[in-house]
């Protein structure tokens, strides 16, 4: 499954740069799905979902750090443990019961995001 970032968060950053996909963003920031991946220009998602990886998406939170589940891979293929939890001091950053995923399915999606 994904992980989620709960309204506990302090807005302290410090989980942004440990996500090795790049899945996590400040409130009110858009995202792309080429940040922190290989994905370039129009791609089909796992799911069939047609998308221009360079255009702008809009902000799944506006107050708080989120986390776009379609980019999270629980760090799989790069850490035994999500990296997001490991450092949040206010362990804000829990597994989301809206987006359970098997190993499987997480595996292939951090190849899919990484062209392996």
């Amino acid at each position: 499954m994904a992980i989620i970032i709960t309204d506990e968060c302090i807005n302290c950053g410090a989980c942004e740069p440990e996500c090795p996909n790049n899945a996590i963003y400040e409130g009110a920031d858009d995202w792309r799905y080429k940040d922190g991946t290989k994905l370039r220009g129009k791609v089909i998602l796992p799911d069939g979902t047609e998308v221009d990886a360079d255009a702008a998406q809009r902000p799944i939170s506006d107050d708080i750090y989120y986390i776009v589940p379609s980019k999270c891979t629980e760090c799989k293929g790069f850490h035994e443990e999500p990296q997001c939890a490991a450092v949040c001091p206010v362990d804000c950053c829990v597994p989301d019961d809206n987006h359970v995923e098997s190993e499987e399915t997480l595996l292939n999606r951090q190849s899919f995001l990484h062209n392996e």
